[in-house]
């Protein structure tokens, strides 16, 4: 049996089951983040991720400061899916060998520039070469802090919770689509933005600041949109241990996805529920705290959150409404970095 054919999640599982925790480790594998309890009134938050040319960047669709830039923010993302504030970045590289220098000092343009907007230090890493390899790999472990019962984890969204997403979802997909098929007649406002979105996303440090502040009991569960709405949720339900229902005519759609998916001939669902790469936040909120949370997190970011379903028992699963009332299960097409192709 190949990896391949195990796929990601199943190896993650394999590889850490029986792991050994110990005094301290609040949370362990299973999150957006590891969560450390040292004492006192922070906890610390820790992450890693790697990005690897020809995978998750390619230097034709992406320019080097865009590809550090986006190696930062998408570490910072799960900073955000904690609701907790980043500190301090390692960056480890692998670098081949005949990697222009100033490519790589473009890269680390980037890295600063996201760093420095969201406070965060880059304090150390390691440099290796990748000896016949001809890929870029860059790997960032960051550490965050949260405040002492303010962590929000994917395990605690309760049957009867509204599902809550901000931003729009699906942008990023677009963006992808456009560079993958650069030859259609976009709208140019539209195909900067959606480029935009899929090159330098934003993570939602900020929102989630303002989440964690409402506490668990309000916001009962979050993660970030990575992998893809659609798969994100179903980790989400995993964890809490329930179903959840999508209304699709409640779907954030930019108008940046709609012109672009006009122009293409395409159904935009399937870039908003399995695109991945958004980083927005998917959260759930106990009943009767939607409008107060919707409010505090758009008064202050300006960002917009739109309630798109509910939880619902486990044994409902998840599955899609459309307008009308019909429902079908929703097939989750998750992005696996051993099964999907590059």
């Amino acid at each position: 049996m190949s990896i391949a054919s195990l796929g990601e999640f199943e190896l993650i599982a394999r590889l850490t089951r029986g792991l050994r925790s110990q005094a301290g480790v609040e949370l362990g594998v299973g999150d957006d983040c590891a969560i450390l309890d040292l004492g006192g009134d922070l906890l610390l938050l820790i992450t890693c991720d790697s990005q690897v040319e020809g995978v998750h960047f390619t230097m034709h669709t992406s320019s080097p400061d865009d590809i550090g830039c986006k190696a930062l923010a998408i570490n910072l993302s799960d900073i955000a899916a904690m609701g907790g504030e980043p500190r301090y970045a390692l960056v480890s590289l692998i670098l081949p060998r005949q990697l222009p220098l100033a490519v790589l000092d473009d890269i680390y343009i980037g890295l600063r520039r996201e760093a420095e907007r969201y406070g965060t230090a880059i304090i150390g890493g390691n440099i290796a070469g990748a000896g016949q390899g001809e890929q870029l790999i860059i790997d960032i472990t960051l550490l965050g802090t949260i405040e002492r019962g303010h962590a929000i984890t994917r395990s605690g969204a309760q049957v009867g919770d509204t599902l809550c997403v901000t931003g729009s979802p699906g942008d990023s997909a677009t963006g992808l689509y456009t560079l993958l098929y650069p030859d259609l007649p976009y709208p140019q406002n539209a195909l900067e933005q959606v480029r935009a979105h899929h090159r330098t996303p934003r993570p939602r440090i900020h929102e989630g600041r303002i989440l964690s502040t409402l506490g668990p009991s309000v916001v009962t569960a979050m993660l970030d949109i990575s992998d893809g709405l659609s798969g994100d949720l179903e980790h989400l339900c995993e964890r809490s241990h329930v179903g959840a229902r999508i209304d699709t005519s409640r779907l954030p759609l930019s108008p940046s996805l709609q012109a672009i998916a006009a122009c293409a001939s395409l159904d935009p669902l399937s870039w908003i529920l399995h695109g991945g790469e958004d980083y927005e936040l998917l959260f759930t909120v106990s009943p009767a705290n939607e409008q107060a949370v919707i409010e505090a997190v758009q008064s202050s970011t300006g960002t917009a959150v739109t309630p798109i379903g509910t939880i619902l028992p486990s044994d409902e699963g998840i599955k899609l409404r459309y307008p009308g009332g019909h429902e079908e299960p929703l097939r989750v097409q998750s992005w696996d970095h051993l099964k999907s192709e590059t």
